[in-house]
């Protein structure tokens, strides 16, 4: 079984008739995603390959069940765009939208949090379950069908690891992408949940990065209830000069805080396998 994306699950595209938004409409339907309609505010009754536009999400609630929505508006919008979704009980939101403001990731956060809803991202590849179908930007063909789970905060190295894994014969069972920023909808402890369930997934990949607490709270995590999978986990910005935001917008390291050593002790001590190279990565999965 699939962690939070199904072969049948129902999506729609928030800011479908953009660039980006016809884009990737285009990519998911080649992989199958039951891609049931667009919105974009103004540009209801149109289509983007041949999916119908709305011009809110609660048009569309009134003609299809919408089970995830991904959101491809620019970052002013994405806060109106999430609130819409959240109101409207939407129960997977995925923001692809890199630069959202922090005020507005954390008023979304709340949002969904109270109404139990789950949103991955803001500045996120998305989530895909290989063979299953996906709600996110990654290219299908890189991906295989697994027992391996990936968490990663990079959508590169999301890529990365992935591509690596499938032309080494190793399959994916899902790919989280949480995301960049320094507020995110999901965190590592969240997808480790989903994954301690899921009976595809056998070992789990976790992809950090320095800054932020997220590696050292699915430490803390895993050393207070245990695992009964396999974890390996690779720390990305191990060079990184302290103050200097690297690549992502919650990769910074300040006073000492976030730093790659103190992940890699803090995963260490409770028996996760940390590597340091990608390579590594590999030859121990």
């Amino acid at each position: 079984m699939a962690v939070l994306v199904q072969p049948n699950t129902q999506v729609i595209i928030q800011g479908a008739t953009g660039k980006q938004g016809m884009y990737h409409a285009q990519k998911m339907l080649e992989y199958n995603v039951n891609l049931v309609a667009g919105v974009t505010p103004g540009k209801g009754g149109q289509d983007v390959c041949g999916v119908p536009v709305f011009d809110t999400v609660r048009d569309v609630k009134k003609h299809f069940h919408v089970d995830a929505s991904m959101i491809l508006v620019p970052p002013a919008g994405v806060l109106a765009g999430a609130v819409e979704a959240i109101e409207n009980e939407i129960p997977l939101i995925v923001i692809i939208t890199e630069f959202v403001p922090i005020h507005d990731s954390l008023i979304i956060k709340s949002m969904a949090d109270q109404k139990r809803i789950r949103v991955i991202g803001p500045n996120t590849i998305g989530i895909i379950s290989p063979g299953k179908g996906k709600v996110g930007i990654m290219p299908g063909n890189i991906y295989s069908e697994g027992n391996v789970g990936i968490i990663s905060r990079s959508g590169t190295l999301t890529h990365e690891v992935s591509s690596n894994l499938t032309y080494k014969g190793k399959g994916q069972s899902t790919c989280v992408c949480i995301g960049g920023d320094p507020v995110k909808g999901t965190d590592f402890v969240d997808v480790l949940k989903l994954f301690r369930e899921d009976d595809q997934t056998e070992t789990v990949i976790m992809v950090g990065e320095i800054g932020g607490a997220g590696e050292e709270l699915a430490a803390k995590y895993v050393m207070e209830n245990g695992y009964p999978k396999k974890i390996v986990a690779f720390i990305a910005g191990q060079t990184a000069p302290e103050g200097k935001m690297m690549g992502h917008a919650g990769a910074i390291v300040t006073q000492g805080f976030g730093t790659a050593e103190s992940k890699i002790r803090s995963l260490s001590e409770v028996g996760i396998t940390v590597v340091r190279t990608l390579d590594e990565l590999l030859k121990v999965v």
